[in-house]
């Protein structure tokens, strides 16, 4: 399987944050987590959007869709 979240990486760094950190925060374990970041598994679509909101982006950004790293306008 593809790359699917290339900027997972990125941005949990940019954030100087572990994965253990970022797997806590989604009440995950860090082997789950990184699955993610490597792109072994599909993210769920409720952990994408937790991503986005955390990271403060939209989901179209971590699946590589667009540059635009800003959030949609609610």
């Amino acid at each position: 399987m593809d790359n699917y979240y290339p900027r997972l990486k990125d941005l949990r760094e940019d954030a100087d944050l572990s994965q253990e950190q970022v797997a806590e925060l989604l009440n995950m374990k860090q082997p789950q987590y990184s699955r993610y970041e490597r792109g072994l598994r599909d993210i769920p679509t409720d952990v994408l959007i937790r991503l986005a909101l955390f990271y403060k982006t939209s989901t179209d950004y971590i699946l590589g869709l667009t540059n635009d790293s800003k959030p949609y306008k609610e």
